[in-house]
C-alpha cells in the first residue's frame, strides 16, 4: 500500500531551492533578507512542490510567541536520574512564569537533529529566543546562530568557548582550585578524576584547570573520561581502583557518578573515606543522603536558571547582553572525604 505523502514543509523548499531555510522564510513571508531572483526560485519552487503556509506558524512569525526555546540533547536515562538539569528548568521556568513566558522544550538524539530544530525555530520564529547547553569545542550552533542574528540567544559556557554571542558563564577554574586544595590539605598527593564527555567545553576547561593545579602543587593526577551516567562512572571507578598505586581520592564531573563510586568502594571492601575520598563536582540531595554523606561542589544551580531567564528577556527587548558570571562555586564538606591514607 502506497504511504500518503507528508506536508510539505518549508525545508523540503529549502532543498529543492538550494538555499537554507532561514532563506526560504523570508522568502514566503514577504520579509527582505534575499535577493529578488532567490526570491522568485523559491516561490516558483513553492508552488510546483506545493507547499501551503501554516496559517498557526504566520501568525506566530508575525508577533512575539512568549515562548523561550531550550533544546535537550541529553541521553534521556541519563536526564531521568541527573538533578542539574531540572533544577536549571525549575530556575529558568521560574523566572519565566513570572513574566507571562513558558518554555519550549524539546529532545534531540543527535547534533543533525539539534541542528534541524534550531533552522525551524529560526525560520519559522516559533520562539522568541534561545538556550544553548553543552556547547563543544568549535560547535558549529555557535556560526549557525551568528549567521542568524535575528534570533536573540544565550549561551551557558566558558566565554573563551562562544565567540561574543551572550554568555552566561561559570568560573570552573576557581572550582577546580577549591577542590584540589581541599584534596591536598588532606595530605592526598595522587588523585584522579572521572569526567564527562571529552568533546565538550567544560569539559576541556576543567581538564586544563585540573592539569595546572595539580602540576603546581606536586601532585599526580590521572582522568578518565565518560558519558556522565551511574554505570560509566562504576566502571572508571573499578578501572581506576584497579591501578598500582591507586588515586586515594578520586573527584567525579557530577553527582550521580559520585554515588556510583560509593557502591563500588562498598562491594569491594573499600573504606571511605578512610581508604578512599570522594567528591562530586555538583551538589544535590542525594550527596547530602548518600551515606557517607559526599563532600561537593556547590551552586545554587536554580538561581542560574533564574538569571539565565532574565538575560534572555533582556536580549528579547532590545538590549545588549556580554558575558555575565553565575553565583561563585562553595565546596560542602561532608563525610566522603578524608585524610589520605598512609601507603
Amino acid at each position: 500500500m502506497a504511504t500518503q505523502k507528508t506536508k510539505v514543509t518549508i525545508f523540503d523548499v529549502a532543498k529543492a531551492s538550494g538555499v537554507s531555510s532561514s532563506a526560504v522564510s523570508y522568502a514566503l513571508n514577504g520579509k527582505p533578507g534575499v535577493s529578488d531572483t532567490t526570491r522568485a526560485k523559491v516561490l516558483q519552487v513553492a508552488r510546483e512542490l506545493g507547499w501551503k503556509p501554516n496559517g498557526a506558524a504566520q501568525s506566530l512569525a508575525q508577533s512575539k510567541t512568549r515562548r523561550i526555546g531550550l533544546i535537550l540533547g541529553y541521553d534521556p536515562q541519563l536526564l531521568a536520574v541527573e538533578p542539574y538539569m531540572m533544577s536549571l528548568i525549575s530556575g529558568l521556568g521560574a523566572e519565566l512564569e513570572e513574566k507571562d513566558y513558558s518554555l519550549l522544550v524539546r529532545m534531540s538524539m543527535d547534533s543533525d537533529d539539534e541542528d534541524s530544530i534550531i533552522e525551524d525555530w529560526v525560520a519559522t520564529s516559533n520562539v522568541d529566543a534561545m538556550l544553548l547547553l553543552n556547547l563543544e569545542i568549535g560547535d558549529p550552533r555557535i556560526d549557525m546562530m551568528k549567521q542568524n542574528p535575528q534570533m536573540p540567544v544565550l549561551a551557558v559556557a566558558d566565554a573563551s568557548l562562544t565567540a561574543g554571542l551572550p554568555t552566561l558563564a561559570s568560573d570552573d577554574a576557581a572550582a577546580v582550585g577549591l577542590a584540589v586544595r581541599h584534596l591536598y590539605d588532606l595530605g592526598h598527593r595522587n588523585i584522579a578524576r572521572v569526567a564527562g564527555p571529552e568533546e565538550l567545553g567544560h569539559s576541556y576547561i576543567r581538564d586544563a584547570a585540573f592539569s595546572e593545579v595539580t602540576a603546581e602543587l606536586g601532585v599526580r593526577y590521572r582522568c578518565l573520561h565518560t558519558d556522565y551516567t551511574p554505570a560509566a562512572g562504576a566502571d572508571a571507578t573499578k578501572r581506576l581502583l584497579s591501578v598500582n598505586p591507586a588515586p586515594t581520592a578520586i573527584i567525579y564531573d557530577n553527582d550521580v557518578m559520585a554515588l556510583a563510586a560509593e557502591g563500588v568502594a562498598a562491594v569491594n571492601g573499600v573504606r571511605v573515606p578512610q581508604d578512599l575520598s570522594i567528591m562530586s563536582w555538583d551538589d544535590s540531595f542525594m550527596c547530602e543522603a548518600a551515606h557517607p554523606g559526599i563532600t561537593a561542589l556547590n551552586r545554587d544551580i536554580v538561581e542560574s536558571g533564574r538569571i539565565a531567564a532574565s538575560l534572555m528577556l533582556k536580549l528579547i527587548d532590545g538590549e545588549e547582553v556580554d558575558v555575565v558570571e553565575e553565583p561563585p562555586y562553595v565546596l560542602r564538606v561532608r563525610d566522603s572525604t578524608g585524610p589520605a591514607p598512609e601507603r
